[in-house]
């Protein structure tokens, strides 16, 4: 494929326009499928091997990262994280297109960060015909269990996204926001300073 075929698909990834599994197949070297099975197999007591692979799969790695195996990507290699970040067990990244995730960040187990989808037309899915928009969580950010964030969504600094959410749209920061799909219930507020003391 030359190289100008290659720029226009990338343009058109990232407008967030549908792309095929072939046209995108010159992408594939930047899966990191066997780092991550290496990391999901990696003794938790081993933590310079396990840090070394999270600097090899991803992005960018803040310090202070904790990642609890087992966790799946698509790529990997698309995904950013922050300082002082927290991923329970059976995190799951659908990278095609960057994840980026801010400091002081703690995600709860089983949930799903996808920033690719799929058109509605059964035609426009053939050859596996996708979109995809990259998906932003800003600092101090919790996500609760069995989350799903959806393509293109941005999540605001100190925001709490309530268990079993589908998040579809943007949320605000400091909010309590939850339900399927996704709303705001309401703000963080100093009274909150109080709770569960």
């Amino acid at each position: 494929m030359a190289e100008t075929d290659r720029n226009e698909i990338r343009a058109r990834i990232a407008k967030g326009l549908v792309y095929t599994e072939t046209e995108a197949a010159f992408l594939a070297p930047a899966r990191r499928a066997d780092e991550i099975f290496a990391y999901n197999g990696t003794p938790p007591s081993d933590a310079g091997r396990r840090r070394a692979l999270l600097t090899e799969i991803f992005a960018s790695v803040g310090e202070r990262t904790v990642l609890q195996a087992p966790f799946h990507a698509a790529f990997g290699s698309n995904v950013h994280l922050g300082d002082d970040f927290f991923g329970n067990v059976n995190l799951t990244f659908v990278d095609d297109a960057e994840i980026r995730i801010g400091d002081g960040v703690m995600i709860a187990p089983s949930v799903t960060l996808t920033t690719t989808g799929h058109p509605v037309h059964p035609a426009r899915r053939v050859d596996f015909g996708r979109f995809s928009e990259p998906i932003v969580i800003e600092d101090k950010v919790w996500i609760g269990s069995n989350v799903v964030v959806l393509p293109g969504v941005r999540i605001g600094y100190g925001s709490v996204i309530g268990a079993g959410s589908v998040v579809s749209r943007d949320i605000p920061p400091m909010s309590v926001a939850l339900g399927v799909p996704c709303r705001v219930v309401r703000p963080i507020t100093d009274e909150d300073l109080a709770t569960r003391t």
